[in-house]
């Protein structure tokens, strides 16, 4: 529980908690300590009490009508502290009086208040007539006692709202940059380097701060080398293909050329002499031309040498009916942008090769009834998409060696690949960038 809550909250219930705290202990310090202030404060009027009993008493010893004298005292006793109870009268109605309309009666019942009355005997003669009674009035001490209590809890409530409020800003203060930070190492999380933290706030989150800008300074510039490398080593791989497929060319076509024009000869010379061609003859021809198509197909794959020639709108095209032909019940639908003829170099080779790495998986693994295949150049990017409606792909498979290949050819141009399953199809989504290859 206490982990799931923010730290705003974290420092208010401590605060609210020693509020509620303190204010229960001030409770009990009034049950504990108002009966010996009732006390202290009520002790001299109950000693002045004493005092008239005692000079009532010797005024009637010396009067020669003490009843006279008892009746004029008991008449000039005006209301107050002082009472005179006759002798035999009831003993209830003369407790301390409370009249005190301005405090809650739950605050009188939380004070303690003592036995506060005294009685003092006064007889004529050995009789005893009665008693002055002292019946103090405590309506002022607990207005008093209510009025400090209500200057404490608002001067506590006041201090707390302060304090809450100081730790409200304080905490929005170190939040802020805090939130800023976790903002920034998400940013580098996802390959963003160039937007800067703002340096603000206590000098240990500033300083965290700084150490997350040098880190995406680091970072940056080690993402720079190795895009650099990966663009070095994609075009040692293009330079070798291009020569191996030069080679093979140059050296295995004219020769399986040869090895099929002389067969075709053997077997004309041989029908011109009346002779029946042999199985063998056929087999040489036949396995001659399976040579040369392979040798066809591995030179497309290893450098499309018609992207220079034809452009890389037309290379594509000619892919797609290469395709085509491979599968005639594919459903194959295309959106080629005539203004990918305009780029060439690494970009245009590895837009090449992304389109056709994603027909050649889709054609040996998908088992898919439809493709779409759209490449175009989108503001600043060349964007490409593949999709179909196959079989899919495992959630837990991973690249082989052509995605690995095409996301290692895309993130050497510093560009985006994804490979998702979206309503059913599978897809393929390569952005480009164009002013930064070209910059490169």
């Amino acid at each position: 529980m206490w982990k799931k809550l923010s730290l705003r909250t974290r420092l208010f219930l401590p605060m609210v908690a020693m509020t509620l705290l303190a204010l229960g202990l001030g409770g009990v310090a009034l049950q504990i300590v108002s009966p010996d202030q009732f006390e202290y404060e009520n002790a001299q009027q109950s000693r002045s009490t004493k005092a008239v009993a005692d000079a009532l008493n010797a005024a009637l010893a010396a009067s020669s009508n003490p009843r006279q004298t008892l009746d004029a005292f008991e008449r000039g006793l005006a209301s107050g502290a002082l009472a005179f109870r006759p002798a035999g009268a009831a003993a209830n109605g003369f407790r301390p009086r409370i009249v005190a309309n301005s405090v809650p009666d739950w605050f009188v019942g939380l004070l303690t208040i003592p036995e506060l009355d005294a009685a003092y005997s006064i007889t004529i003669g050995t009789e005893h007539v009665g008693n002055i009674v002292f019946t103090p009035d405590l309506s002022a001490d607990i207005f008093e006692k209510w009025m400090g209590f209500l200057a404490i809890v608002s001067s506590g409530s006041a201090l707390m709202l302060l304090a809450g409020l100081s730790a409200y800003f304080t905490a929005g203060a170190a939040l802020r940059p805090l939130e800023q930070l976790g903002a920034g190492l998400t940013r580098m999380r996802g390959g963003n380097y160039d937007s800067m933290i703002p340096v603000a706030g206590p000098p240990e989150i500033r300083r965290s701060c700084q150490e997350a800008n040098e880190l995406a300074s680091t970072l940056k510039r080690l993402s720079q080398d190795n895009r650099d490398l990966l663009r070095k080593i994609v075009s040692l791989q293009d330079d070798e293909r291009r020569e191996l497929a030069q080679e093979l060319h140059d050296e295995l076509g004219p020769l399986l050329f040869a090895i099929r024009a002389n067969a075709t000869a053997l077997a004309e010379a041989a029908t011109e002499s009346n002779i029946e061609p042999g199985p063998s003859v056929q087999g040489i021809i036949e396995a001659a031309e399976a040579l040369q198509q392979v040798n066809r197909r591995i030179l497309e794959g290893l450098s499309p040498l018609y992207v220079q020639d034809l452009g890389l709108e037309q290379s594509i095209r000619t892919l797609l009916r290469n395709a085509q032909s491979q599968a005639p019940t594919l459903e194959l639908r295309s959106r080629i942008d005539r203004r990918l003829n305009d780029i060439d170099g690494l970009l245009s080779q590895t837009t090449f090769r992304v389109i056709q790495e994603g027909i050649t998986n889709v054609l040996r693994h998908a088992q898919a009834h439809t493709m779409d295949v759209d490449a175009a150049i989108a503001g600043e990017d060349v964007a490409i998409e593949i999709s179909d409606d196959g079989i899919g792909f495992p959630t837990d498979s991973t690249f082989g060696r052509g995605l690995t290949g095409m996301r290692e050819r895309v993130r050497a141009l510093n560009g985006t690949f994804e490979l998702l399953r979206e309503k059913g199809r599978t897809l393929v989504r390569c952005r480009l960038p164009l002013e930064q290859t070209a910059a490169s």
